[in-house]
C-alpha cells in the first residue's frame, strides 16, 4: 500500500499510543485533533490525511470514541526508530 509521509508520521504516533479526538455536527464530522500519548498535539493531522486514512480503514473508533490505529494500519506502517 502506497502511504504518504505525513499518513506514515499520524500512523506512527498512534501505534505507539496515540488518538484522534473528534468533534461532530450532526453526522458530518468537523473538527479533529491528533493526540500523542505524551498528551502533545501532532499538527500533520489534517482532515485530509484523516479522510484518506479512514478510507483506508487504517485507523477505526469504536462506539464514538476516538480514533485509533487498527490491525490493518498496524500491518501497513514502516517501523521507525525512537529518537529520544
Amino acid at each position: 500500500m502506497n502511504i504518504s509521509k505525513r499518513e506514515q508520521r499520524v500512523l506512527h504516533v498512534l501505534a505507539r499510543g496515540g488518538r484522534i479526538q473528534h468533534e461532530r455536527y450532526g453526522r458530518k464530522i468537523v473538527e479533529i485533533m491528533c493526540v500523542t500519548r505524551d498528551g502533545f498535539i501532532l499538527s500533520d493531522c489534517t482532515m485530509d490525511v484523516f479522510l484518506r486514512l479512514r478510507r483506508r480503514r487504517l485507523i477505526e473508533s469504536r462506539n464514538g470514541g476516538p480514533y485509533h490505529i487498527s490491525q490493518r494500519g498496524r500491518q501497513s506502517v514502516r517501523s521507525q526508530a525512537d529518537n529520544r
